[in-house]
């Protein structure tokens, strides 16, 4: 169960990193020419390693940094049209995908706890 946590996150994380290029590199970008908000990937790079590497600590604090793209995403699934929304649409699935294995993994992961009603 811990392995397809893993692999759950991580998948989704790398997936929602090259959404985030594709999406505003050359899919749906708000100007013809390109955006800057291209570089709203690269903060997506910094829990990756420890994900990848199964830190709990890593998991725990992404999965609350996450939610920034899930609401982004429903900002602009609410408010664009098109590709664009689409996408949004996208970036939120992943993220719910991310925060689901990262929860899971981060309390499956922990130390056993002792039983408060003790005999």
């Amino acid at each position: 169960m811990i392995r397809l946590l893993r692999i759950g996150a991580g998948s989704s994380l790398i997936a929602l990193i090259f959404v985030c290029l594709a999406w505003e590199g050359w899919i749906a970008p708000l100007k013809p020419v390109g955006s800057m908000l291209i570089l709203k990937a690269l903060p997506l790079l910094l829990p990756l390693p420890g994900i990848l590497h199964g830190k709990r600590y890593t998991y725990q604090w992404s999965s609350m940094f996450i939610l920034l793209y899930f609401t982004e995403g429903v900002v602009r699934a609410w408010a664009d049209t098109g590709a664009s929304a689409q996408l949004a649409a996208i970036e939120m699935l992943l993220s719910v995908v991310f925060f689901t294995c990262a929860i899971f993994y981060a309390r499956l992961t922990g130390a056993p706890r002792e039983s408060k009603a003790k005999s």
